[in-house]
């Protein structure tokens, strides 16, 4: 059992859970809770850690999850555990995970490709939820700029309910050049946007189609609103000017799914 937060294990366990730049070098995210444990692709899991008092209630649970794995359980005396956790009330167990590797095919080469395009998004929590309703409404991945928050994030993580494992996503230097080049692929590209001249409910998204999403305070930038070739409004009633992002999101996706139900 491991007693200290001076072991080096604990350590970098606690450097992947706050820092990007860590993360990224050593190409390892962190989820933490049991049905994020649960949901993990075994071959995408590196190491295990677990509370000591969790390990007593659930260490059956644990090893029947890892009976096909070579993966050996770190236990952390509740103390240590909490000190590296990310959360007030931690659950007890705590993943580092692979990241993930998806391919533009990924995103393109369905037979009516459904993509999400954010741009400058910058909340965890939005960013986690609309890949949790993404993969709910059958989108088939998500792009991202490098300005947008980290998508492993342990908010972010914890957002996407296990919609992680699952929703592909790219990460790209030029978010508005591959939205220029959907044209070629037949993906018709939408822009939620204040000066949208048709409500979203009034276009065709049976075929390829693609939804741009900007930043929470400032929207789309305007290189990505050009880029588009369509710009489509949410009606909106009363003082408010536009909706969440994560919200505007699951309106699109939904409509999309609806038409092609």
């Amino acid at each position: 059992m491991i007693t200290s937060t001076a072991n080096p294990q604990v350590k970098n366990l606690i450097q992947l859970v706050k820092k990007a730049k860590v993360r990224n070098e050593q190409r390892l995210f962190v989820v933490e809770g049991i049905r994020m444990f649960r949901e993990v692709p075994l071959d995408k899991l590196k190491e295990v850690y677990v509370s000591e008092s969790f390990y007593k209630k659930e260490k059956d649970t644990v090893k029947e999850v890892l009976k096909d794995s070579k993966i050996r359980v770190e236990e952390l005396t509740d103390t240590v555990f909490s000190h590296a956790s990310d959360t007030k009330t931690p659950q007890g167990i705590l993943c580092v995970v692979e990241q993930m590797n998806h391919k533009i095919s990924e995103l393109t080469s369905a037979e009516c490709p459904l993509i999400m395009v954010l741009d400058h998004l910058q909340d965890p929590g939005n960013l986690g939820t609309i890949l949790r309703t993404a993969e709910g409404a059958g989108v088939t991945g998500i792009l991202m700029d490098r300005e947008c928050v980290d998508i492993y994030n342990p908010k972010t993580i914890r957002s996407t309910m296990g919609s992680i494992y699952r929703m592909p996503f790219l990460i790209v230097d030029d978010a508005v050049g591959f939205v220029k080049g959907l044209k070629a692929r037949k993906i018709c590209t939408y822009a939620a946007h204040l000066h949208g001249v048709h409500s979203y409910r009034e276009e065709d998204y049976t075929k390829g189609t693609a939804f741009l999403i900007g930043n929470e305070g400032n929207g789309l930038t305007d290189a990505m609103a050009e880029a588009a070739e369509c710009l489509i409004r949410i009606p909106m009633e009363g003082k408010v000017e536009s909706l969440n992002a994560a919200i505007a999101s699951a309106v699109l996706m939904y409509e999309a799914h609806g038409q092609r139900a």
